[in-house]
């Protein structure tokens, strides 16, 4: 009968399409100690379950419990951004948030919930919402939910954010809430994924004198080696027209 820990393995070399020789030749094992420890016969080491999430690339999160599920204690924290740990993150993203003025900057976690957000951007969301947006304000319910009646190119934005979904997840996988919230949404707008691509898909905002169009650019955390920082991303919003 397969461990706790062997199921996870399973699960994350079938997502990597990787068959079990193969994910031991990149751990520099067997594949038959490999196959024991999938199949519950041998208990693998700390140091095997580390070796298996790198060579398996798997997020730091599902990295804690893969190490739990062995057994073992979590090796990666999940630090609050206001903590003094991250106070160096903490003041690029402030830079990059005020640096972008006059337009559009939010900061994301993984569940696609605005964590900051600029000036410019708190400025549009009231506006495009007769008041200030929800907290937390999740970028993929507001889109499919109030924004929108605003936004003139829906058809082709909304199939591009539900694609960068899965582009941008952690490790390639959705999470669980976000995986229930695509399956919310999804009967509403279905995906399109094989729309003709465009160099980029900018949103088209329009209500009342409001008439405007961005595109963005996406920015993640180097070499991150807490959860939290691997799971940020800061989306900074661009004029898609002409800007005189």
């Amino acid at each position: 009968m397969a461990s706790p820990v062997g199921t996870l393995m399973r699960h994350w070399r079938r997502e990597r399409r990787m068959s079990q020789l193969v994910l031991a030749t990149e751990m520099g094992t067997t594949q038959r100690h490999v196959s024991f420890v999938e199949s519950g016969r041998a208990e693998p080491s700390r140091e095997l379950v580390l070796r298996v999430a790198r060579a398996l690339d798997v997020p730091l999160r599902e990295r804690n419990q893969l190490l739990l599920a062995a057994g073992y204690a979590p090796q990666y924290r999940e630090t609050g951004l206001d903590a003094p740990a991250l106070s160096q993150v903490q003041r690029a993203l402030d830079r990059m948030l005020a640096q972008q003025e006059p337009y559009p900057a939010v900061v994301m976690d993984h569940h696609w919930d605005i964590q900051q957000a600029n000036a410019a951007a708190t400025a549009l969301f009231t506006c495009l919402l007769d008041g200030p947006p929800p907290e937390p304000a999740n970028v993929i319910r507001l889109m499919f939910g109030p924004l929108r009646p605003h936004v003139a190119n829906f058809d082709a934005t909304g199939d591009a954010l539900l694609a960068r979904v899965y582009r941008e997840a952690v490790g390639g996988v959705p999470d669980p809430r976000t995986q229930a919230l695509l399956e919310e949404i999804r009967p509403d707008a279905p995906p399109d994924f094989a729309r003709p691509a465009s160099p980029v898909v900018p949103v088209h905002f329009v209500k009342d004198d409001l008439d405007v169009r961005y595109f963005s650019l996406v920015t993640t955390v180097g070499t991150p080696q807490d959860v939290t920082l691997q799971e940020i991303r800061v989306e900074l919003f661009f004029p898609a027209d002409r800007v005189s």
